[in-house]
């Protein structure tokens, strides 16, 4: 019987640290200081496990993602009146894939992931990685074997996103338009598209509300993901020259107030 309510102490014990480091992490996630330098940190994941795949990662570099920090800078700049500094470098190549969310999301199915997701990230977390203020998992495929990829995902907030993506040069426009996607909701933003169709909701996930006529849209709100082609029809902006950033998404992240 006291072995039994030993255990029980341990349990809850072990509870209240987990809920702890999520707690404070969370409380420092919502304060990003945006005047110091903002540090991504990209761990590539051979996430199909092919040769193709492999040869990919090892010849990324800074320059496919200078489209991300130019954006990032601009952005943060017609916002703030100053630009951000952001420094985005390729770290380690990581050998395990993040947790996946559940096919079919429930609240307590999204607690146990993001816990899930918060342990992997400190798992494999070195000293050698430093104290980044965003960490993205990105999981590459190799486009002629997967011709479609599951739905990336950030903690909202959480510092923290697995971000799936083709192992293709001809793909590193439009990869850069799904990283940047998590990457805000890793600072606070939120989706602005219907999470059952995947059309951007109206006028919140679009860039153009006032246009007239309506459609079509020639560009896609970041956070809306897609271009609204009609009511019904959108097509995926093909770099991120053909996405903004709206007011509310800004605000969210805390660029503006």
């Amino acid at each position: 019987m006291g072995n039994l309510k030993m255990w029980k102490n341990i349990r809850v014990a072990c509870l209240l640290v987990v809920l702890l480091i999520v707690a404070v992490n969370a409380y420092r996630d919502q304060n990003q200081n945006w005047n110091q330098p903002i540090n991504i940190l990209l761990h590539p994941i051979n996430a199909d496990g092919l040769a193709s795949t492999q040869q990919y990662i090892q010849q990324l570099q800074s320059a496919d993602f200078a489209d991300v920090k130019q954006y990032l800078e601009e952005n943060s700049r017609q916002y703030r009146g100053q630009s951000s500094y952001f420094m985005i470098q390729i770290g380690r190549e990581l050998h395990t894939v993040p947790p996946r969310m559940s096919e079919q999301p429930s609240i307590l199915k999204n607690i146990l992931w993001s816990l899930k997701f918060r342990y992997y990230a400190w798992k494999q977390h070195q000293s050698i990685d430093g104290s980044p203020s965003l960490t993205l998992y990105l999981n590459y495929y190799d486009p002629k074997q997967t011709r479609e990829l599951k739905h990336s995902t950030a903690l909202e907030r959480g510092r923290i996103g697995s971000v799936n993506l083709f192992a293709s040069q001809k793909q590193v426009e439009q990869n850069n338009v799904v990283l940047v996607h998590e990457l805000l909701h890793g600072f606070g933003a939120t989706d602005k598209y219907n999470l059952n169709t995947g059309e951007p909701i109206f006028p919140i996930g679009y860039a153009q509300a006032d246009k007239q006529p309506l459609y079509p849209q020639t560009e896609a709100e970041i956070m809306g993901g897609r271009i609204p082609l009609s009511a019904q029809k959108s097509k995926m902006p093909q770099n991120l020259e053909q996405t903004v950033i709206s007011v509310i998404t800004a605000q969210e992240v805390g660029w503006i107030k």
